[in-house]
């Protein structure tokens, strides 16, 4: 890989993730996006309740996250060979935190909407 470009990178997602489950993981991703926009919109504040309980599950999404890649991959802990895997596995695993964050954050903003709406 000579050069890193945004279409180079969509392949290497497709050959790691396959084609249909990369596509969709990107589906799921831009509606929970457009949701959490929404919600910000609609509710003109954020609700820290909402938000703690978010911060709360971030961990289990990072986990989450982890296993999963770990699952397609067919990789575990003992196959990180150096510093670089080590990056990856925390970014895997910041990007699991966050994406759980956001989800849950929106799921509970959408079942129940602020008092008064």
């Amino acid at each position: 890989m000579k050069d890193m470009t945004f279409g180079t990178m969509i392949a290497v997602f497709e050959e790691i993730f396959g084609r249909t489950l990369f596509w969709v993981m990107v589906a799921v991703a831009a509606l929970v996006t457009l949701a959490y926009l929404y919600v910000l919109i609609r509710d003109r504040r954020v609700s820290w309740k909402k938000f703690l309980w978010a911060q709360l599950s971030m961990p289990f999404g990072a986990v989450a996250a982890v296993i999963f890649v770990q699952t397609i991959t067919r990789s575990g802990l003992r196959d990180i060979g150096g510093p670089v895997d080590v990056i990856v596995l925390f970014g895997v695993a910041a990007m699991g935190a966050v994406g759980i964050a956001i989800l849950v954050y929106t799921a509970q903003s959408l079942l129940r909407p602020p008092a008064g709406r």
